[in-house]
């Protein structure tokens, strides 16, 4: 509990020293909006502390005030940022990727091009949890297991039950809700393994190891070589062994990168603003969340598809980054 207690205190820190001048909070642009809204995630995963981080950075630079919204995560960030109900959000590319061309099954065949990139976040590995009890070890053993997958709009929703389809893995039941709730549904015996794809240390996960002796769940070499093929937009990777307290090893990944997006009429200084603000201060985004620590301008050429924000492309540029022109969309 202490690690979770300690990255929700950070984050949870910034958010709490905004509420005294929230009240006072006035744009320095008159022509700015008052406020905006940002579409988060349910408790226990990442987004739900790293946007209250970035929303304080941008809130304190911009002048203007930023709320938030918890949602299931980068699929219903998305609906929400097309049709104007947030204006700000958070998503990983392989959903963002279903949405532009609208051939995930959640988006009904509709094409969600009102969003734009704002900037890059950190990369987000898939792998999974089971208490050593359950004798699972790896994915294969979750063939006829009940799992539990996180929200069903959020990225692990989306793509673990297509992972586990390819892998050949046919779980007795899948059950969704956010990672807290996974979580204590695994420790109460209800569920035999817990799969997520968060930034990491994944906080549900960090509680559980330390309450309880566990196993992580990662790819095989064969198994990382089905996804890739199946999905280009996921790439592979390794944890480290200290990412976790009781991994006892690196941790064999695939993982698909996170990035802030807003809707395509936020003002472009605005913007512009809100990019520099987060980007140029990345020591402070550290403090408050790890996977702050990939919030960087040099992996702007982790987005190949979603259009830039022309106020988000005009900072990248500035800070070095090839961003085509192909690539900015007002």
């Amino acid at each position: 509990m202490l690690r979770r207690t300690v990255i929700a205190g950070a984050a949870a820190g910034l958010a709490v020293a905004g509420l005294g001048r929230k009240a006072l909070a006035q744009p320095r642009n008159p022509a700015w909006p008052r406020a905006l809204n940002m579409g988060t995630a349910a408790p226990g995963g990442t987004y739900a502390l790293y946007g209250p981080a970035w929303g304080q950075i941008a809130q304190e630079a911009t002048g203007v005030q930023i709320s938030y919204r918890a949602t299931q995560g980068p699929n219903q960030n998305i609906i929400l940022v097309q049709r104007r109900e947030v204006e700000l959000g958070m998503v990983t590319m392989g959903v963002a990727l279903q949405a532009w061309n609208g051939d995930g099954q959640w988006t009904q065949g509709q094409q969600m091009r009102d969003i734009r990139a704002l900037f890059p976040m950190y990369d987000t590995p898939f792998h999974g949890i089971a208490l050593r009890r359950s004798n699972i070890t790896k994915l294969a053993d979750l063939n006829g297991k009940n799992i539990g997958l996180g929200p069903r709009g959020g990225t692990p929703g989306t793509y673990w039950p297509l992972i586990l389809q390819r892998l050949n893995i046919r779980p007795a039941n899948i059950r969704f809700g956010s990672g807290s709730d996974m979580a204590g549904q695994l420790q109460d015996g209800l569920l035999d393994a817990f799969l997520f794809a968060s930034g990491v240390p994944v906080p549900a996960f960090s509680e559980i190891e330390t309450q309880s002796d566990v196993n992580f769940l990662d790819f095989t070499a064969e198994e990382i070589a089905t996804i890739t093929r199946a999905f280009p937009e996921v790439a592979a990777g390794q944890l480290p062994a200290s990412t976790y307290r009781k991994a006892g090893r690196p941790l064999n990944i695939v993982g698909m990168f996170n990035f802030a997006i807003g809707h395509r009429t936020l003002p472009e200084d605005l913007v512009y603003e809100i990019v520099k603000a987060v980007l140029t201060q990345n020591d402070r985004l550290k403090q408050a969340i790890a996977a702050g620590s990939e919030t960087l301008a040099a992996n702007a050429n982790k987005n190949t598809f979603l259009p830039y924000h022309p106020g988000a492309a005009r900072f990248m540029r500035e800070a070095g980054q090839t961003i085509p022109d192909n690539l900015v969309m007002a």
